[in-house]
């Protein structure tokens, strides 16, 4: 008998948690993505993606070119935590502490818009 109550109790007391906060509690900003990325991205990633930017021919690594069919299928989160953590092994560095949650996703918000316009 203690053994259902225990476990009712716990059951209980689970759905009652609160649950944990995403990390934007508003839809992307766009136009805060485009300044974010304006600002910290478009030196090696280019004005409009192409991963031509003004650094970009001084990298070993060539940055990411968001029209490319590769870039496309990456999950809003893949391209998050590339955001986040950077890439091992290239000059894509992390923005964890430099840049809010909210401003990484406003920048993800910005990358897709940048893949889907043409040069």
């Amino acid at each position: 008998m203690h053994r259902s109550l225990l476990s009712g109790f716990l059951l209980s007391a689970t759905l009652l948690a609160p649950m944990p906060a995403p990390a934007q509690d508003y839809p992307p900003d766009i136009t805060r993505g485009k300044s974010v990325y304006e600002r910290h991205c478009l030196a090696c990633h280019g004005m409009g993606g192409w991963g031509d930017g003004p650094n970009a021919a001084s990298l070993k690594v060539a940055p990411a070119d968001f029209h490319r069919f590769s870039s496309f299928l990456k999950s809003d989160e893949e391209l998050l935590r590339t955001i986040e953590h950077g890439v091992v092994y290239s000059p894509m560095h992390s923005w964890r502490g430099q840049l809010t949650d909210g401003e990484m996703q406003d920048v993800v918000a910005y990358i897709r818009l940048l893949s889907q316009q043409g040069r």
